[in-house]
């Protein structure tokens, strides 16, 4: 199953063509948790067609009610799909753009009028956004490309950027809100905990989990998009689902969940935690199974990060690579192993809270 999913990755790496749309039902899970984070912010969604866009959607819904000073969204002209969905979206001035000429758009909202004044917003309010005054429908004059400097220039005026990156460009991506010192909620695939450059910012304490990180998350795709694996695929009134697997919820926004003390039951034995071979630590095949009582360095599976409380436990360093093993590291082979066996990815982390 995970050879079929890298399969894909890497095809999408390839074809350039890793256009996953999440779903609103998704984005509404998570972002729940956030809301009085945005108040008066402006929020960018880039890598998103506001034609598709269920992150436009639920921000332009509930525009009011999170208190967001603007919201920015722009599209890519490359998309396989773009302007092929959201009839809620056909709006005046945009409707005739037809899929294969749609070129990239930035929207900007700063007023949400309720159309009703009934209080709420609803789907007549959201579709007459660009017919008032003070939000912005123009088109880009490049591709869309987040590297481009016309986004790039609007990613300057961002205060939080929520989206769903190209996770071929995943790297690249976190990079650049690095760079620019930005609050952001992303998904990623679970696997760039993996990336040494992924994980030099969690070691840091710059990037962690949000909540939503179980379970199985359906992304809409070109109906052209090859996925070998049936169980991995759906089609739902014409329309093309692919599950990925585990996708995460990246982060550095505060979230409760990291001021959570993991509750730890078991007690060190050394016959039921082995020592790696070729690393100065024990392994703990589960974070369930931390030991309460050691004090030493433990390798942990890469899934304990979503129970990370950095108050509680030190991250050291993270097994098979080399540049991150540290001093921990036994020989010159960084790949975890126990008795010769390899083992996957394990991130060295310490419990703080026990005394020498």
């Amino acid at each position: 199953m995970a050879k079929s999913l890298n399969k894909n990755l890497h095809q999408a790496r390839a074809a350039k063509t890793d256009e996953f749309y999440t779903q609103l039902v998704d984005i509404e899970k998570e972002l729940k948790h956030y809301k009085d984070q945005f108040r008066g912010k402006i929020v960018y969604c880039n890598c998103d067609d506001p034609f598709e866009s269920n992150f436009f959607k639920y921000f332009a819904s509930n525009f009011n009610s999170l208190g967001l000073k603007k919201l920015i969204t722009t599209s890519y002209s490359g998309s396989p799909v773009a302007g092929s969905q959201l009839p809620l979206f056909e709006i005046e001035g945009l409707k005739t753009i037809k899929p294969k000429d749609a070129e990239a758009h930035r929207i900007e909202i700063n007023e949400v009028p309720d159309i009703n004044k009934d209080g709420a917003i609803n789907i007549e309010d959201v579709k007459r956004l660009l017919e008032h005054d003070a939000n912005v429908s123009a088109p880009l004059k490049g591709n869309g490309d987040f590297r481009s400097e016309e986004c790039i220039e609007l990613l300057k005026r961002a205060d939080i950027v929520c989206t769903n990156p190209p996770f071929s460009l995943f790297r690249e991506y976190v990079a650049q809100l690095m760079e620019y010192n930005k609050k952001f909620l992303i998904l990623g695939d679970q696997n760039a905990i993996t990336y040494k450059e992924i994980f030099k910012f969690i070691k840091e304490n710059r990037l962690w989990l949000g909540y939503d990180n179980g379970g199985t998350k359906w992304f809409r795709v070109p109906m052209d998009y090859d996925i070998p694996t049936e169980s991995r695929k759906k089609i739902v009134n014409g329309v093309k689902y692919f599950s990925m697997g585990r996708i995460l919820w990246f982060t550095n926004l505060d979230t409760t969940k990291r001021h959570e003390e993991l509750t730890l039951y078991k007690k060190y034995n050394p016959k039921e935690y082995p020592k790696y071979d070729n690393y100065d630590a024990i392994e703990v095949s589960r974070y369930s199974d931390i030991p309460m009582d050691y004090d030493g360095v433990m390798g942990v599976p890469i899934t304990f990060l979503d129970k990370y409380n950095p108050e509680q436990f030190e991250i050291l360093a993270k097994t098979n690579n080399r540049e991150h093993a540290g001093k921990y590291l036994i020989g010159n082979d960084p790949t975890a192993k126990i008795k010769g066996k390899k083992l996957y990815h394990r991130i060295l982390i310490r419990n703080k809270k026990i005394k020498k």
